[in-house]
């Protein structure tokens, strides 16, 4: 590939992996799996053109491992969170259950997961505790959680991207 075509596809790369971590901020697209999948592809072209390095290589494994990592980190610092304001072991789970199934619900797209996530874990404290108000205030946290595990796996992102570039520019 010559030079100004590499740096096409380089900026592709780089458009997809910012918008993937705009979508970040929306919670409605896996961002963080675009940018790997950004990450990805350019390595398959290294491979394929037998330009990779051992830095490279290094560099993204460290990119699948935040990847890897910031997939989950919402829903531990979500179900952190609200445990630490009170909420049992059994309504976070039922909550991170109602979340995962409540991302299938067409018609709530793109919040069905966080709603469910949400509601559920408000009537299963409620019913536990048989006071609303705490429940509610179980329910606030994780929606605190949900603010928190946004901005980790935005920074996630940013890092992700800022490994590339290096990849990019050192190889």
């Amino acid at each position: 590939m010559d030079s100004v075509a590499l740096a096409i596809f380089q900026s592709v790369i780089f458009t997809v992996m910012v918008l993937g971590l705009l979508s970040l901020l929306t919670n409605m697209i896996p961002g963080l799996v675009i940018i790997w999948a950004g990450a990805l592809v350019y390595g398959i072209y290294e491979v394929t053109t037998e330009t990779y390095t051992i830095g490279g290589i290094i560099l993204f494994i460290l990119i699948t491992g935040l990847m890897a990592f910031g997939s989950i980190v919402d829903n531990l610092l979500m179900g952190a969170t609200a445990k630490g304001a009170g909420a049992s072991w059994l309504s976070i789970g039922v909550s991170m259950v109602a979340g995962v199934l409540g991302s299938f619900i067409p018609f709530l797209f793109p919040f069905g997961g966080l709603i469910c996530a949400l509601l559920s874990l408000f009537i299963v404290e409620t019913i536990r505790l048989k006071n609303w108000r705490n429940a509610l205030k179980s329910t606030k946290s994780m929606v605190q959680g949900c603010g928190f595990a946004i901005l980790a796996r935005f920074g996630m992102g940013v890092l992700m991207i800022l490994f590339w570039l290096v990849w990019v520019v050192i190889g």
